[in-house]
């Protein structure tokens, strides 16, 4: 599969990425080398192989859920970099449209 520039430049879009034009190269080089292999990936007969979301049996890994006091809202405004009225203000990142 054979990326053009403006595929490139929406991956760049989507994942807030400033490339140059070597770097640009490059990206598309790269992408178009991961989909060949993909593409090889799809050629195997894997008819007959159950669907799986992990490679090793897993159990249950999760500590039992018990509740217990939580700090004072005092000692985490303490530590917090930034801290109102009972919440942590963080930067925006989310911009509007």
């Amino acid at each position: 599969m054979k990326f053009d520039e403006s595929v490139i430049n929406k991956v760049c879009e989507l994942a807030r990425l400033e490339l140059s034009a070597e770097e640009k190269q490059e990206f598309t080089t790269q992408l178009e080398d991961i989909i060949r292999y993909v593409e090889k990936i799809n050629e195997l007969d894997t008819a007959s192989v159950q669907p799986a979301d992990h490679i090793v049996p897993l159990s249950n890994v999760f500590r039992e859920d018990i509740a217990k006091e939580s700090l004072p809202v005092e000692e985490v405004e303490r530590i917090a970099p930034q801290f109102e009225k009972s919440h942590f203000v963080v930067p925006r990142i989310i911009e509007e449209l």
